[in-house]
Formats: C-alpha cells, structure tokens, sequence
C-alpha cells in the first residue's frame, strides 16, 4: 500500500481519494485507462482535468459532486452558469423545496403582473429579482435532489435502472 500525502492544500480530487481509501495506483487499475502518474498530475493541478477524468474519477469514486465541482470551478462555462450543489440529506432538500415552493405560490401573481407587458420596468425591478432569486433556489433544490440521487445510486442504496424506469 502506497504511503498517505501529508501535503496541505490537497486537491478535492485527492482528499476524495484518499476518503475512500485509495492509492493512485490502485484508483488506476480500477478506472483502467488513467495512469497513476496521470492522477498525480490531476491532483496536484499540473495538467487541466477533462471532463472525462472527472467523470471516471467520480464514478470510481462513487462521489458524483466531483462532476459538480469541476462544472462549478474549473470548467469555463460551468463557472458562469452552473452554481456549486451541496450536499445535504433528504429532509433538508424537502424542506428548503417546499419553502422555495411555498414562496413562489406567493410571487406568481406579482410575476403575472410585471411580465404582463413584456418588459420589466424601474418600478417592477425590485420585485423581478426577488422572483428571480426564489426561482434560483428552487433551481438549486432540483439540482441538490438529482446530487442526492446520484450519490444515493453510487452508493447502491437505489438501483439506478429501477429508478430510470420509474422516471419516464
């Protein structure tokens, strides 16, 4: 067995190894198409991770919020359009779901209101942006449920093909 990094600043590629247990070697001969060497590099930031690392590294993992992150810090667009997801337990995203739900049931006649005409005047702004901010939560509420899902299946408490058949 490899020795363990004592390095500061690791990488969330190498914490996350190194939280299940891995070696870079071992990571490699489970993915079979990413050398150890490779994952050094990816690690310590010394080549720009693919998308297609991310996504091996994750699934060998079984951490798919390593695909979120990458989205959310390193690629490009992903840094402008898609919000970094925390994971959270089921309760919690229920309840933040149903309060972002709860609020918008309140907004929607204002929402009617503003958007009536096609455009957004200085007097609707204020309340254009508090709708847009409540529409962003419940957005992010879809995309803290679909992390809990992957992460659920990654972890073989939920058979993902059920659940796709249980989808369509």
């Amino acid at each position: 067995m490899g020795r363990s990094s004592t390095k500061e600043n690791k990488s969330i590629y190498q914490i996350t190894r190194e939280e299940k247990g891995l070696t870079r070697e071992k990571a490699s001969e489970l993915i079979g198409y990413i050398s150890p060497e490779r994952i050094e590099k990816i690690e310590n930031a010394k080549v720009n991770v693919q998308p297609d690392d991310v996504m091996a590294l994750a699934e060998c993992y079984k951490t798919p919020r390593l695909c979120n992150y990458y989205c959310a810090h390193e690629c490009p667009i992903g840094q402008k359009y898609v919000p970094e997801v925390e994971s959270k337990d089921l309760a919690q995203i229920a309840i933040e779901t149903l309060n972002s739900l709860n609020r918008i049931n309140r907004e929607k006649d204002r929402l009617l209101e503003i958007v009536e005409d096609g455009q957004v005047t200085a007097d609707e702004i204020t309340d254009f942006v508090s709708i847009k901010k409540t529409l962003d939560k419940i957005s992010l509420s879809v995309d803290t449920l679909q992390l809990w899902i992957d992460q659920t299946i990654a972890e073989g408490k939920m058979e993902k093909d059920v659940f796709d058949d249980q989808s369509l």
